[in-house]
C-alpha cells in the first residue's frame, strides 16, 4: 500500500502540460556536476542550447540535455526562450508545414532553432537566428 500511495504522489508532482524546457540565456554557461560553483565543471554550452528542467534546488537546476544527461545550471543562465535542437544529420525546413511545401532552408545537426509554435500536425514553426523561418517535421528536432 506504501508503494501505491509514493507512485501515486510522484505521478502527481509531473506537471500536466508536459517537460519544462528553457534555453541557456548566454554564452559560456558552465554545466556542473552538483549544485555549487565549487562542484565540478564538466564542460561550457553556449546560447539557445535547449534543455529540460527536471528539478529546482535554490539557485540551481537540474536539467536534462539533448543525450539524455543530466547536468546542474544556475538558475540565472536560462532563458524561458525556447528553442530546440536538430537531431537528425541534416533538416529541411519548409516554408509550410507539409512535405510537399517549397524548401525554404536547410539546417545541419546540431543547430538550435528557436521555436514559434508547435502544430498539431507533426509540424512546428521555427526561427533561424539570421532570421531565416519556416516549418520542420517535429521528430527531426529535441526540446518538444
Amino acid at each position: 500500500m506504501k508503494i501505491a500511495a509514493a507512485i501515486i504522489l510522484a505521478a502527481s508532482a509531473i506537471p500536466a502540460w508536459g517537460a519544462d524546457f528553457k534555453s541557456v540565456a548566454e554564452n559560456g554557461t558552465v554545466m556542473y556536476d552538483a549544485p555549487s560553483v565549487k562542484a565540478k565543471k564538466l564542460f561550457v554550452v553556449s546560447r539557445d542550447y535547449p534543455v529540460e528542467a527536471m528539478v529546482s534546488v535554490e539557485n540551481w537546476v537540474k536539467v536534462r540535455d539533448p543525450a539524455g544527461e543530466l547536468f546542474w545550471v544556475e538558475r540565472k543562465s536560462l532563458s524561458d526562450r525556447r528553442t530546440v535542437v536538430v537531431t537528425v544529420p541534416v533538416a529541411d525546413v519548409r516554408q509550410a508545414a507539409g512535405e510537399r511545401a517549397p524548401l525554404a532552408f536547410r539546417v545541419q545537426q546540431g543547430v538550435a532553432l528557436e521555436l514559434s509554435e508547435v502544430g498539431a500536425d507533426g509540424w512546428a514553426r521555427v526561427r533561424h537566428r539570421d532570421g531565416q523561418n519556416g516549418y520542420l517535421r517535429i521528430k527531426d528536432v529535441w526540446g518538444l
